[in-house]
């Protein structure tokens, strides 16, 4: 059995490669998990799709005030909460990492925008019909 030398360094070897395969692998996983987030959105859009023409003819400004008001609260709505299933996501598999965690925070705090923007569509609504004197 060899003894070490003097010049070299007597600190117990680290093991590194486990918690670097666990970063990879989580890593991994948080990108399948939004890609299958992304795809479900994507395909249920897709689902619901009508074959017949019809024509989208409106009865009056407010009908269309209030058609853009229900798409844009929907809109806002959908993008927020994909904003906060990654947010979710990355916390809870952020297994404590800093940067995880900011990034975690930072997609709560845009679905939180996204929710209080749907909130306000019909405040928006009210304000063009009162712009367009409907």
């Amino acid at each position: 059995m060899s003894r070490p030398s003097a010049d070299a360094p007597t600190t117990p070897p680290t093991s590194r490669a486990p918690a670097g395969r666990r970063g990879t692998v989580r890593r991994r996983l948080l990108v399948i998990t939004e890609l299958a987030v992304v795809a479900l959105v994507l395909s249920a859009s897709a689902a619901h799709a009508e074959t017949t023409q019809v024509l989208a003819l409106a009865g009056s400004i407010d009908q269309v005030l209030t058609n853009i008001r229900n798409w844009v609260m929907g809109i806002l709505a959908g993008l927020a909460t994909v904003f906060l299933s990654i947010g979710g996501v990355r916390y809870v598999m952020g297994g404590g990492d800093p940067g995880e965690i900011e990034k975690a925070k930072t997609a709560f705090k845009a679905a939180g925008i996204g929710y209080g923007l749907a909130a306000l569509a019909p405040l928006v609504v009210t304000v063009l019909q009162g712009i367009v004197g409907a």
